[in-house]
């Protein structure tokens, strides 16, 4: 068995294992970037990686997750600043990893692992992120671990930044003392607070409000997660082996199942889940190596400030449609929840009694009585994916286009409870990357097939929060990000990832403003290379695929690649072009 099928089993034992370790049989899950602090009683628990030798790090967060909703109860929120909340949550992130670790020995390698991973993502010091993070190693570093050189430097600009001393040393140990005792534990942090001049237990209710209600507070956060079911209710008392018919494996042995599956077996079956869809495609299209190639999310793109800024750069950008994309978001809002609710059929002769009907029987005793029942509309369960253009001839008012056009599609149909996800696709370098040098080492044999490196985005999984994912859309304004693009293995990557999800009915809907461009596939094969395996993947999908395509061209006719395709020019064009497009889509 390969390492992406052991992929998914892995996955599998991890939200198994969640439930155990946690006693809390009621836990939901899903896959997707963790949340920190979780949730209620759910639970994001990230794809598993694509390698070995980062399974402790992933084990790390599952074990965190198992250890949170094991140990942390929710007993009450005292009013808290930002950066005095982030530090104040970094702390109890810290005691129940600490706990778990204690109670389960076999985890502190994990915990240990992904706190080192986590330290090597953080980059700016300037950020709270980074500040409050070290909150969490100065608590650790003397109980439970050896710090890299990241951690270190995070945990010391946090000293700095604070001025904290040896005056602090008791309030340390009574909260190393305390780890057991979440109350105690809490009190404890408020006095380390306090001394850190962040915490005052008078403060003006206003000035409190404000802060708490600031963008990316926990107040914050938690409204965007008010989908997600809460669930008050103390854990129950399971037993480990409650759990053993759910998920017949243990990760280790599906580790140890793993073989020696190559890097481009893995990646050719990351690629074209199943082999299915890529063995229908015509043998005159190859790739060089997919060594080098990526699949990312966009948060791993930018920092968190960088995110910010690129986001406010994008609300920018879509303030002077905002009369339009109200309109066009309610009138497709209203179209799609008429199709999703429930009607009545009356004048029946058995069913619920029709109260509004009543008067004709007073007026008239001989009149039959009229019944009504409920009936479904026939609406099906839709998902949506965007998948847009990231090449450098989009850059300036055509990835303007795009991304709002992204942003308008992807809000109203989250606002309708039609899931969407948000892809992006480009290559890593410009005329090539580490796959061109590799073949010019090995002696530039003629027609060698895809040279460059591709990159493919995940701004937002179908089953991520929109709210979530809304701020790393801006990341496709960043300077730098587009470089090239390999359309036809883009399109064949977004198809098969639509292709395994659940919903009866699903739309790709393609962002482009025209044709595959990479410099140095056509300039060492046919100049027709990539634009012939374009036409090949949408005429199979056209034709055999259960998935709907439509296309978007961006100041360009695309109408020569896609049957189904609509063009806009301008900005005012895209409130009546977008809802005239969705509508017949979802009138079908």
């Amino acid at each position: 068995m390969g390492w992406t099928k052991n992929r998914e089993r892995l996955h599998e034992a991890a939200v198994s294992t969640v439930k155990a370790i946690s006693k809390n049989k009621k836990i939901t899950s899903n896959t997707g970037l963790s949340q920190r602090p979780p949730i209620g009683n759910h639970i994001i628990v990230p794809a598993a990686p694509r390698s070995t030798k980062d399974i402790n790090r992933w084990r790390g967060e599952s074990d965190f997750q198992a250890f949170w909703h094991l140990f942390h109860k929710d007993i009450g929120q005292t009013q808290l600043t930002l950066p005095a909340r982030m530090i104040f949550n970094e702390l109890e992130i810290s005691r129940v990893e600490l706990l778990g670790c204690k109670e389960y020995k076999g985890s502190i390698k994990n915990i240990s692992d992904h706190t080192d991973a986590r330290s090597n993502s953080l980059e700016d010091e300037k950020s709270l992120n980074f500040l409050s993070y070290g909150a969490n190693l100065w608590l650790k570093e003397s109980v439970l671990l050896e710090m890299n050189d990241n951690s270190k430097r995070i945990r010391n600009k946090f000293i700095e930044k604070y001025k904290i001393d040896d005056s602090l040393n008791l309030i340390k140990k009574n909260l190393i003392d305390n780890i057991s005792n979440q109350k105690l534990f809490q009190e404890y942090c408020l006095e380390f607070l306090k001394s850190l001049e962040l915490y005052k237990e008078s403060k003006d209710e206003e000035e409190e409000e404000e802060l708490e209600n600031a963008p990316g507070s926990t107040n914050d956060i938690e409204d965007q997660d008010h989908e997600i079911e809460q669930d008050s209710d103390e854990n129950q008392d399971l037993d480990i082996k409650d759990f053993n018919g759910e998920v017949d494996i243990d990760i280790q042995e599906a580790i140890d199942d793993i073989d020696d599956t190559s890097i481009e077996e893995e990646l050719d079956m990351l690629t074209y889940p199943n082999n299915e869809f890529k063995s229908q495609i015509k043998k005159d299209y190859s790739i060089y190596t997919t060594n080098f190639d990526e699949v990312i999310e966009a948060k791993d793109l930018v920092t968190n400030d960088e995110s910010l800024r690129l986001r406010n750069q994008l609300d920018n950008l879509i303030k002077p449609h905002l009369s339009t994309i109200g309109k066009l978001a309610n009138r497709l809002q209203r179209l799609l929840l008429a199709k999703q609710n429930t009607s009545w059929n009356f004048n029946l002769e058995e069913g619920i009694l029709d109260n509004s009907r009543l008067h004709r029987i007073i007026a008239n005793p001989t009149y039959p009585l009229s019944f009504k029942q409920e009936t479904e509309n026939n609406f099906k369960d839709t998902v949506v994916t965007l998948l847009i253009d990231n090449s450098g001839s989009m850059r300036g008012r055509s990835i303007s286009l795009a991304a709002i056009c992204t942003d308008i599609i992807g809000s109203t149909l989250e606002r309708c409870q039609v899931k969407t996800e948000i892809l992006g696709f480009t290559t890593k370098h410009w005329k090539g990357g580490d796959s061109k040098k590799l073949w010019i080492i090995n002696g530039n044999r003629s027609n060698p097939g895809r040279l460059n490196d591709i990159r493919h985005i995940i701004y937002k999984s179908a089953d991520n929060s929109w709210r979530r994912s809304r701020k790393y859309f801006g990341a496709m304004l960043r300077e730098g990000l587009l470089k090239e693009n390999v359309d036809g293995e883009a399109l064949a990557w977004s198809h098969d990832r639509l292709l395994k999800r659940p919903e009866e009915r699903k739309i790709l809907i393609v962002i482009s403003d025209g044709a595959p461009v990479d410099d140095s596939t056509l300039s060492s094969n046919r100049e027709d290379f990539l634009d012939n395996h374009l036409r090949e993947i949408i005429g199979k999908i056209e034709k055999d695929s259960p998935i709907e395509l439509q296309a978007i061209g961006i100041g360009h006719d695309v109408t020569k690649y896609y049957k189904n395709a609509l063009t806009i020019n301008r900005a005012e064009e895209l409130g009546e072009v977008l809802l005239d497009e969705l509508t017949k889509l979802f009138n079908d």
